[in-house]
């Protein structure tokens, strides 16, 4: 190949290649960030539309003020509710909700199911669960996950795993794997550094991470301890 045409090769893939390392955390962020905004308008637009119905001026049927005014009125509720809770009154208000929804059979328990998780993912409790890895999709390709207990093989005495594997970039979407507790790979990540890999799709994170350490020990409880810092 002509020295010309191949230095000129070589200088187009590497400031592509530079383009791409600066992009790409601006183009996940960016995703993310939609990805946020289009969900708080999907949940506040009904209401907006109610709006325009009753106040029918011109303004408000524009559909992208109706997308702003959305995501606004759904941030408001979220305050004014995370502030209800907060306070005393509203901790014992939220309370009594909660016991009202155990009284309803199938929806006490994807409310309870759903509650756990959001607050595992959000570290809003104290948990035991803790992040290790697995192999997923395939063996040899590691999956961050959050093991959350462990339980026993009926048949062979066996010790499981029950591991949920989030989505990246969308982590409210997972998989829930139960494998043999040997199989499983315990690392030194906490759960704000897993969650932050997951949102960028990995592009934030720590420099090092114990990939090889040995599995998780066999703790005959359901749920293992957490490991030492």
């Amino acid at each position: 190949m002509n020295p010309v045409v191949a230095r000129t090769l070589r200088s187009l893939q590497r400031n592509i290649l530079a383009g791409i390392i600066t992009i790409g955390p601006l183009f996940v962020t960016y995703l993310i960030f939609s990805f946020l905004l289009s969900e708080l308008a999907k949940a506040g637009l009904p209401a907006v539309q109610l709006l325009a119905v009753i106040f029918p001026h011109a303004w408000i049927a524009l559909p992208w003020l109706q997308s702003v005014l959305a995501v606004l009125l759904t941030l408001a509720v979220l305050y004014v509710v995370g502030r209800l809770t907060s306070a005393v009154m509203g901790r014992q208000a939220f309370n009594l909700f909660e016991a009202a929804l155990d009284r309803l059979p199938f929806v006490a328990k994807i409310y309870k199911s759903v509650r756990q998780l959001l607050d595992t993912m959000m570290g809003n409790k104290e948990t035991s669960q803790r992040v290790v890895l697995v192999d997923f999709p395939i063996v040899g390709q590691k999956s961050i996950g959050f093991l959350t207990r462990t339980l026993t093989d009926t048949t062979s005495g066996e010790l499981l795993a029950a591991v949920l594997l989030p989505n990246a970039i969308n982590p409210t979407s997972a998989f829930l794997q139960i494998l043999p507790i040997v199989r499983v790979t315990e690392t030194d990540l906490n759960m704000e550094q897993a969650m932050s890999m997951l949102m960028t799709g990995g592009a934030v994170g720590p420099e090092s991470i114990l990939y090889t350490r040995p599995t998780v020990p066999a703790d005959e409880k359901a749920t293992p301890p957490l490991p030492s810092a």
